[in-house]
């Protein structure tokens, strides 16, 4: 019996529209109903990923910033934190600076930019939270950072990423959310190390544990979960790892699995 459910935000919990649609809602609330624990595991700011928790209803600990920070949606309270290391985040804001990348950090659940420009604004849209322009940026490098965060074309972000793990080696872990999103975090701060913790806070072993995405930055949850599944639209090496491919994000594929997988009705 699955008794907690891990579930992606981004093209996974919410539809292209942005939005989590009736079935989906009535699904999760159906699996809360019935005792299971379910929480989100995004990239996402925990302020932000705790304005959709509020709209299920969710009052567990949420996995955020690609498992770097596990904070609970109800008190704010913190259960598990990872921090850029110093000499890793010093690196990167230089390799920025010197190539001259949009670079966004984010702390204490700030996010601060450089500059404003068209690349943060449309960031901000999308997760509907606000940036703070941070003229002397290259401080920040030295408050442990949650995260990093670059925003290019996805080949350049390829290239990138290729020389940001020679520079930077085991401190960090380098992943990609969306294809213009490259995000840095603590090598333990992955959703796979952070679902471990929740389950293990909660005493459910991982065997009980559904953990849904469409990313590659899923990959390590899907990984340690009993049951790991893919979306339907998700990237084709996600896929390929998954134990079972769902319904895509714009036919309830996260409603799919809670009836096939907890309620075995379909």
């Amino acid at each position: 019996m699955y008794k907690m459910l891990a579930i992606d935000i981004d093209d996974t919990l919410i539809n292209d529209e942005k939005q989590i649609t009736p079935g989906t809602a009535q699904a999760l609330a159906d699996a809360l109903a019935h005792g299971v624990i379910v929480t989100l595991a995004t990239g996402r700011m925990y302020a932000s990923a705790r304005q959709l928790a509020s709209q299920l209803k969710l009052n567990v600990p949420l996995i955020t910033y690609q498992g770097a920070l596990v904070k609970n949606a109800l008190d704010g309270r913190v259960l598990y934190e990872r921090t850029v290391p110093q000499s890793a985040a010093r690196k990167l804001f230089e390799y920025c600076e010197r190539y001259g990348l949009h670079l966004q950090t984010y702390l204490d659940d700030v996010l601060y930019v450089k500059e404003s420009n068209e690349k943060a604004k449309d960031y901000a849209a999308l997760s509907n939270i606000p940036f703070t322009v941070y003229p002397a940026f290259h401080e920040l490098a030295d408050k442990a950072p949650t995260k990093l965060l670059i925003i290019d074309e996805p080949a350049k972000l390829d290239d990138i990423a290729l020389e940001l793990r020679e520079l930077l080696g085991q401190e960090v872990h380098i992943t990609k959310s969306k294809p213009h999103f490259l995000e840095i975090m603590h090598r333990e701060g992955t959703k796979g190390h952070a679902l471990s913790h929740l389950a293990d806070h909660f005493g459910v072993e991982l065997s009980q544990v559904i953990a849904i995405g469409d990313s590659w930055n899923d990959r390590e949850m899907l990984e340690v979960a009993g049951l790991g599944v893919a979306m339907d639209n998700a990237v084709p090496a996600l896929k390929e790892i998954a134990d079972y491919v769902t319904r895509s994000n714009n036919e309830d594929g996260i409603q799919h699995v809670v009836e096939k997988f907890i309620f075995q009705t379909v």
